[in-house]
C-alpha cells in the first residue's frame, strides 16, 4: 500500500490559508501607515490576483463568463445583506428635505450615467446597443457593499452628515432602480433597438409594477417583522433574545417572496431595513442586528473580492486601451459630472457636492448584474463586458479606497 507524503500539500487547504492570510494582511497592513479605517477592498483584490499568479496548485475558480451561477448567487446574497444594513443605519428620516439630494442622484445622476456609459460603449468600445445599455446599467449604481466607508454610522451612533446620508440612501436604493435598464438591455438583445410593442410593456412591467411592488413588499415586510420581533408576545419578545438570525431570515423571506411575484427584491430589502428601524427605534436590538448582518456582509465581501482578484488575470486577457479609456472617463468624469449636475442648486456646499459626486464606488453589485444578464442571454460582447467591468471595479476600489479616509476626515473636521 502506497502512503501519501506526511506533509502533502492539499490545494484546498492551501487556498484556505491564502484566503486567511490575504484578509488579515488587507485589514492590518494599512494601519502601519495610517490610523484611518483600512482600505482593505483593493488589497484583497490585488492579493487574490497575486496568489493566482504566484502560488502554484491553487484550485481554479469557475470562470464567471462560462459559469456565472455561483458568482451570481454569492454576490446576490452579499448585496441583499448590504442593502438591508444600509436601511438599518438611518436613524432619522426627517426632515424630508434631507432626501432631496438622494432623489436627485437617483432621478438625474443615475440616468445620465447610464446614457453616457452606453454612448461610450457604442462609440468607443464598439459594443452592440444591447451590450452598451447593459454596461451602463451595470456600472451606474453606487455599490452598497464597498461604499460602506462613506455611509452613516451604525444605529444609535448618528454621524448622519448630509454627505454620508445621501451616499447611504443612494447606495441603498439605486441597485434596485438599475434593474429596469438591465431588463432593457436584455429586451434590446432579443427584440432589437427599434421600439415596438415592448417599449410600453417594459415601462409598465419593469418600471412601474416592479418598483411599486418592491416598495410595498419592503414596507409590509418591515411592519410584520417588527411586530413579530418587538410586540408579540408581550413580556417575551424575540428582540430580547439578541439573536439576529430570525431577522436575517425575515430579510431572506422578504427578498424571496418579492422576487416570486416579480417585484424588485433589492428595493424591498432596503425598504425593509428603513421600515424595521422605525419600530421601537431606541431598542438595543437594532444595533445588535446591524452588527450581525454587517459581520456576514464583511465575510462574504472578503471571499468575493479575493475570488474576483484570482480570476482577474483571465478576465484581463481581453483588455484593450479603449477599456482603460471608458473606465477612466466613468470614474473621473462621468460620475462626478452627473452627480454635480444632479446636485445643482441644492443646499449642499460645493465641497459636499464634490464628495457625493466623486465617491460612487463600483463593486459587488456590478458582478451580480452581469452574472444575472449572462445567465439569461448570450451577449456577443460578453468577454469585453467582463474585462471592462473588472477593470472598473479594480480602479474604483483603488482610487476611492485609498482616498476615502482623507475625504471623510475633512468632513469630520468641518
Amino acid at each position: 500500500m502506497q502512503h501519501e507524503p506526511f506533509f502533502g500539500l492539499n490545494s484546498y487547504h492551501v487556498a484556505l490559508a491564502v484566503i486567511g492570510v490575504s484578509v488579515i494582511a488587507a485589514r492590518w497592513l494599512p494601519r502601519l501607515i495610517s490610523r484611518r479605517e483600512p482600505a482593505s477592498a483593493p488589497l484583497m483584490i490585488l492579493f487574490g490576483a497575486g496568489a493566482a499568479l504566484l502560488i502554484p496548485g491553487l484550485p481554479t475558480l469557475p470562470d464567471p463568463r462560462q459559469t456565472p451561477l455561483p458568482w451570481e448567487l454569492v454576490s446576490e446574497l452579499t448585496v441583499i445583506v448590504a442593502l438591508f444594513g444600509a436601511g438599518m443605519r438611518i436613524d432619522n428620516l426627517r426632515p424630508w428635505k434631507r432626501w432631496i439630494p438622494t432623489f436627485r442622484m437617483l432621478a438625474v445622476a443615475m440616468p445620465l450615467t447610464i446614457l453616457a456609459v452606453a454612448l461610450l460603449g457604442v462609440g468607443l468600445a464598439g459594443l452592440t446597443a444591447a451590450g452598451a445599455i447593459l454596461l451602463g446599467a451595470v456600472l451606474a449604481p453606487t455599490d452598497p457593499v464597498l461604499a460602506s466607508d462613506v455611509q452613516v454610522g451604525p444605529p444609535h451612533e448618528g454621524a448622519e452628515h448630509p454627505v454620508r446620508f445621501t451616499l447611504t440612501t443612494e447606495a441603498g436604493l439605486n441597485d434596485g432602480l438599475a434593474f429596469p435598464f438591465v431588463y432593457l438591455g436584455l429586451i434590446v438583445a432579443a427584440e432589437g433597438l427599434t421600439p415596438g410593442g415592448w417599449a410600453f410593456d417594459w415601462f409598465l412591467r419593469d418600471i412601474v409594477y416592479r418598483i411599486a411592488l418592491g416598495i410595498g413588499m419592503g414596507w409590509a415586510g418591515g411592519r410584520i417583522l417588527g411586530y413579530i420581533l418587538f410586540k408579540v408576545p408581550k413580556g417575551s419578545v424575540l428582540a430580547e433574545t439578541g439573536s439576529g438570525v430570525i431577522a436575517l431570515a425575515g430579510v431572506l423571506l422578504c427578498y424571496g417572496s418579492t422576487e416570486l411575484i416579480e417585484g424588485y427584491g433589492f428595493i424591498a430589502v432596503a425598504v425593509l431595513g428603513l421600515t424595521l428601524r422605525r419600530i421601537s427605534e431606541e431598542h438595543k436590538f437594532h444595533r445588535r442586528l446591524h452588527d450581525f448582518s454587517e459581520s456576514i456582509e464583511h465575510a462574504l465581501t472578503a471571499l468575493l473580492l479575493i475570488a474576483l482578484g484570482s480570476v482577474m488575470p483571465v478576465l484581463f486577457e481581453d483588455l484593450t486601451w479603449t477599456h482603460f479609456a471608458v473606465a477612466s472617463l466613468l470614474i473621473l468624469v462621468i460620475r462626478p459630472l452627473s452627480g454635480w449636475i444632479a446636485l445643482w442648486k441644492t443646499d449642499l456646499d460645493h465641497r459636499d457636492k464634490a464628495v457625493i459626486s466623486v465617491y460612487g464606488v463600483r463593486g459587488i453589485g456590478s458582478i451580480y448584474y452581469l452574472c444575472y444578464a449572462g445567465s439569461h442571454m448570450e451577449f456577443t460582447n460578453e468577454e469585453a463586458l467582463w474585462s471592462l467591468i473588472a477593470l472598473v471595479i479594480l480602479m474604483s476600489t483603488v482610487l476611492h479606497g485609498f482616498s476615502v479616509g482623507w475625504a471623510m476626515d475633512r468632513l469630520r473636521d468641518r
